[in-house]
């Protein structure tokens, strides 16, 4: 006899113990090639780096020429750069690592008679799967009951076409993919029909995916948009600066005759030029922020959604479960115009009329249900008709005629001890029981009025009805049974809490929040109303959206914010009307048939909780709480990332100007050399932490949700950050430079000139950090502002700075020498006026534009 899958109590499972045994002697349920890169492989990569390419050549010049300690000394710093770079390497490593454990399939499993989701990768042999349409197979394994499974399993055999699968018959525990009608089934492959239950039989490595070497799914870093237009940006500069390093080398070589000098100060103006963090700030920033993301509840499967996320303009919602908490309570129940409130304090007196519409909406629910709606059946209905004959414990089912898409009712289909006859019990959307019942139009006009009115009162309402069948073979369609209308049942679903506040923070973002449900409109306006939604009385239905054409559907959703009676399969049409009015779209979806619209959408959205796996698979980012609320969240932080991003590039490319500046200026007009190699290395050690640490962990600016969605075809690089960017670069050059000629007025030696001007530069770059720090708060808020990092960087390069004016030995290596208390004060005096006097012109400017 087959097991009812739907029928969990009969299913003990794994003890805790006995899994976390498990666990440690079989390992985790994940293949070899999701192993994270090893420290050999990023210290390989790092010797790729032109920036180490030319700290190494500059020691191997500095061994020709015999200074020995110049030589170990950048030989020091390539080893400090590469433990910077092994550090913020294994950093993000950890994190994608967290990300690639969040979206790795999930697996529902039986532990000691309860059902609960588990990680794939914990899954382990003797383990009780729980499989529905949708889900992604955790582990090989082999049907101990089942109902209707069909599994794509093209991942193995290469084949498009879904095969059948049938219920063990206690036989051998061998067979491989392919074929109909047995009982195996193999980690990777997909649930395309039916539900059932499944024992473990392999993990990892012993699967039969295992064994031929294929890779699950994984969340891997890819090239974004962003990532290219940086990458373009240093490619370019990179070519420019080795024309010029060659330029220098020979003009050099040339007007001083010495050529290894031209070598130095080539490689020198090349290391200044050489942008290399932009890159490493694209990669730590998208990664952590996927990470930071991840922390609010929502799980970043593309890392390419971070930089997306701000630019979103339209948000299109579900409306059960995400905007409302799905937790569904049976409060009102209908037959023939009399209605029935079934949440009262009192309900023992059930009226007799209403006993067969909830014995048989109990009949036509599952016995152990995890959908929210059953339930609320299973609860509320056992109350109402407890000690009557309308409850059956004894009966057996027999078969279950599935929803569909073209039919949204189910029927169950049972046998009684003491009757001959098989009674089917069906639910489902009101007109489509109606349509089962084969009622006249009349009649369907009754029930469409009563549904208004429960929907009106926000309620999601269900049809009931009942069949019954003499001997002989059941029918292969739901249509062929005889039914009657039993009535409609209507349940509440309460809005989350801070919904209501998220949907105006969307607003106030210049974001459109759009509701999708498969509910009545009435429904659908009611709890619009409740959540604050704009223009609540324009509403689609699924039918209306069938007769509208492209054209004529970009034109009405430009002012319709409620879709209601939607199947899944429209939500594709809503996207791409969206996208043709040149939105960028965010789409929730939780099943299979929401993957079309949720791969279309600018950033497909799935449902952590609900979703299944494909919807997953299709989505770029996960809820993992399923609340609209972390939607919102997530935007909010996308946005402060992004604007991190922007100041970390702003602050890259500003203070590279001085630095360039005042490696080409002295060449150019004969005057001693102000920067050599091991100075360059010496800023890189401020500005590397600067970019990723200071500036990564940044919080978001308090304005960030009451500005407009980012334009995604305006580049990072836009021409007023390029400009800011130069111009604050432009003060540091002029004002070091300045310090550097009046220096060299006074006929100071060059080992002073160098220190006061090498200080001021110095300065002038720790206060370049924190004037970057926010586009809002002028630099002496910034200031004051707390980060951490920040003073964790000045700290340390201050400190630094000390070593290398006061330490003897340190000052020979760097060529520099002691400054008086005096002196470091012009220094401090010269670093503050270079950021000064842009504070003053922006706030001038500010002033101006908003007068």
């Amino acid at each position: 006899m087959q097991t009812d899958p739907n029928n969990l109590e009969s299913y003990t499972g794994l003890t805790e113990k006995e899994a976390e045994e498990k666990l440690i002697k079989e390992g985790y349920n994940e293949l070899p090639s999701s192993k994270p890169r090893s420290n050999f492989a990023i210290i390989i990569d790092v010797i790729k780096e032109p920036m180490f390419i030319l700290l190494i050549a500059c020691s191997t010049v500095y061994l020709v020429l015999g200074d020995i300690g110049e030589a170990l000394m950048l030989f020091a710093f390539v080893l400090v750069v590469m433990g910077i770079t092994l550090y913020q390497e294994r950093k993000t490593e950890r994190a994608l690592e967290a990300l690639r454990d969040l979206s790795s399939p999930r697996a529902n499993v039986i532990r000691e008679k309860e059902s609960k989701r588990i990680a794939g990768r914990e899954v382990v042999c003797g383990d009780i799967l729980i499989l529905s349409e949708g889900d992604r197979v955790p582990a090989d394994a082999i049907l101990l009951s089942s109902n209707t499974i069909s599994v794509d399993e093209s991942l193995l055999t290469g084949e498009a076409i879904p095969v059948r699968k049938s219920q063990w018959d206690n036989q051998s525990e061998k067979g491989k993919p392919g074929g109909d009608d047995t009982p195996y089934i193999f980690s990777g492959t997909l649930i395309v029909q039916g539900q059932g239950i499944a024992r473990v039989t392999a993990t990892g490595g012993n699967s039969e995916i295992g064994k031929i070497g294929n890779a699950l799914q994984s969340v891997e870093s890819e090239n974004t948009p962003l990532q290219k237009e940086t990458g373009k940006l240093v490619k370019n500069i990179a070519i420019i600066g080795g024309v010029l390093c060659l330029t220098i080398i020979v003009f050099y070589g040339i007007s001083r005759s010495d050529w290894l000098g031209g070598v130095l100060a080539g490689i020198t103006l090349a290391m200044a030029m050489l942008p290399e963090e932009f890159p490493v700030v694209l990669t730590i920033f998208l990664a952590f922020g996927a990470w930071r993301i991840s922390k609010k509840q929502v799980l970043a499967r593309k890392i390419s959604a971070v930089e997306t996320l701000g630019s979103a303009s339209v948000l299109c919602v579900d409306k059960t479960g995400t905007l409302t908490l799905n937790k569904m309570t049976l409060t009102e129940i209908s037959f023939e115009g009399d209605f029935f409130k079934t949440d009262n304090d009192n309900i023992s007196s059930l009226p007799d009329k209403f006993h067969e519409l909830i014995e048989y909406s109990i009949l036509a629910s599952s016995r152990d249900p995890f959908d929210p709606m059953e339930k609320a059946i299973k609860l509320k209905g056992e109350e109402l008709v407890r000690d009557t004959e309308h409850l059956h414990k004894d009966w057996n089912l027999e078969r279950e005629y599935s929803l569909s898409a073209k039919l949204l009712a189910l029927s169950h289909v049972w046998t009684s001890p003491n009757r001959k006859n098989l009674l089917i019990a069906a639910k489902g959307a009101p007109e489509a029981i109606a349509d089962l019942c084969h009622l006249e139009e009349n009649g369907i006009q009754k029930i469409k009025e009563d549904v208004g009115k429960m929907a009106d009162k926000g309620l999601r309402v269900l049809g009931v009805a009942r069949a019954e069948l003499g001997e002989g073979k059941l029918p292969d369609n739901q249509h062929d049974y005889e039914f009657q209308f039993l009535g409609l049942i209507g349940f509440t679903d309460p809005v989350r809490p801070g919904v209501s506040d998220s949907v105006k923070m969307c607003y106030e973002a210049g974001i459109r929040v759009v509701m999708i449900t498969g509910d009545y409109p009435g429904t659908a306006k009611n709890i619009a109303a409740q959540i604050g939604l704009q223009n609540t009385e324009n509403f689609i239905t699924g039918p209306e959206l069938d007769l509208l054409s492209e054209k004529e559907l970009s034109e009405k959703i430009k002012t319709v914010n409620i879709f209601s009676r939607v199947v899944p399969e429209q939500k594709l049409l809503i996207v791409n009307a969206f996208k043709s009015n040149g939105e960028i779209v965010a789409m929730t979806g939780d099943g299979v048939n929401d993957a079309p619209a949720l791969k279309s959408a600018n950033i497909g959205i799935a449902m952590g909780g609900r979703g299944t796996d494909v919807a997953r698979e299709s989505s770029a980012l996960v809820i993992l709480d399923d609340d609209f609320s972390s939607i919102v969240r997530a935007v909010n932080q996308g946005r402060g990332i992004f604007d991190n991003l922007k100041k970390a590039m702003s602050y890259i490319l500003a203070i590279h100007i001085p630095i360039v500046g005042m490696s080409l200026i002295p060449v150019l007009f004969n005057w001693p050399l102000f920067l050599f190699p091991m100075h360059i290395a010496f800023l890189e050690l401020i500005i590397d932490p600067s970019c990723t640490i200071v500036f990564e962990g940044e919080r978001e600016e308090k304005d960030v949700m009451k500005r407009p969605p980012r334009n995604p075809r305006v580049p990072i690089f836009s021409l007023w950050m390029i400009m800011s960017s130069v111009l604050m670069g432009l003060g540091v050059l002029i004002v070091v430079l300045g310090v550097y000629i009046l220096a060299m007025k006074t006929g100071l030696p060059e080992t002073k000139i160098r220190t006061i001007s090498f200080t001021s530069l110095i300065i002038g770059n720790l206060l370049l950090i924190v004037k970057n720090r926010s586009r809002t708060k002028g630099f002496f808020k910034s200031l004051i502002t707390p980060n951490i990092a920040q003073w964790w960087v000045a700290g340390a390069a201050i400190f630094f700075l000390i070593l290398v004016i006061y330490v003897p030995f340190l000052q020979s290596l760097f060529k520099l020498q002691a400054l008086g208390v005096f002196e470091f004060l012009i220094c401090f005096a010269a670093g503050l006026v270079s950021i000064v006097w842009f504070e003053i012109i922006s706030k001038v400017y500010k002033e101006k534009t908003t007068s």
